[in-house]
């Protein structure tokens, strides 16, 4: 099922989900203790005869680093439509978050687990590109944005909490 799913940094390109779970784990078990946050989330940027889509998946060690990846797709079209787009997004931050099945979840949980009583912790959050602010045109997609991304088992951030999506997935989509 992950096969056909790509991604890529700085570092690595065609990177399968496999290898993005392995350097996920690779980075945890540098400092097992830690206060981990798995984030996920996607940004969109209209072009002239496209609509490139770009879904960040960042592993963040409290105040001890990061590793990051990203996934891009691109919609031959220009999608103009705010609603459509916002939904589009979060729906890739959902079909990759369905590739972190409860297996990969518990070999994420179990490098924590043994620190949980010296303060390691583990969290997984969404990271969706709406605000809530009187001028923001995406405010009256808020409700159920975060309702998809609650359904799917993972804590919602909407701006400014939603870097993954608002800046670092955002730096890709130009």
């Amino acid at each position: 099922m992950s096969a056909e799913y790509k991604f890529q940094n700085l570092q690595e390109r065609n990177l399968t989900f496999e290898e993005v779970f392995n350097r996920i784990l690779l980075f945890m078990k540098r400092n097992p203790d830690g206060n981990f946050r798995l984030m996920i989330g996607t940004d969109s940027q209209v072009h002239c005869n496209r609509t490139v889509f770009i879904t960040g998946i960042v592993i963040q060690n409290e105040r001890k680093g990061a590793w990051a990846c990203i996934r891009k797709t691109v919609i031959p079209r220009k999608m103009l439509h705010l609603h459509e787009r916002i939904s589009y997004e979060t729906s890739l931050t959902e079909e990759v978050v369905s590739l972190f099945t409860d297996e990969y979840k518990d070999k994420m949980f179990e490098i924590v687990l043994p620190f949980l009583y010296k303060g390691g912790s583990f969290s997984m959050e969404g990271h969706v590109d709406i605000g809530s602010g009187k001028r923001n045109k995406t405010r009256e997609f808020v409700k159920e944005m975060v309702s998809r991304i609650e359904s799917i088992g993972l804590e919602p951030k909407i701006k400014p909490e939603a870097f993954v999506a608002s800046s670092y997935a955002n730096r890709y989509t130009k």
